[in-house]
């Protein structure tokens, strides 16, 4: 399954994003706010759920604030976080 694919499975399952399909998601469309409409309790359970499925920290909020823009930057920092290991 590709990276961007998983990403927004998770979001959706895990974030129980039940108006929302996984073919709705932009690759490109903000997460937070105006995108998905998602907030700060959300960040914080994406975090784990990251953790969780990924294996990847996200200690430094300046750099998941970035990764938290879009699913592009998502999967990007995903990418660069596990090829790391």
């Amino acid at each position: 399954m590709e990276l961007k694919e998983e990403i927004k499975r998770l979001l959706v399952t895990e974030l129980k994003l039940e108006n929302t399909k996984v073919e709705d998601i932009a690759d490109d469309a903000p997460i937070f706010g105006e995108g998905l409409g998602l907030d700060s309790l959300d960040a914080v359970e994406l975090v784990v759920v990251l953790k969780r499925k990924f294996g990847i920290d996200m200690g430094n909020m300046e750099e998941a604030r970035k990764a938290f823009s879009s699913i592009n930057a998502l999967a990007e920092y995903v990418q660069q976080h596990t090829a790391a290991k």
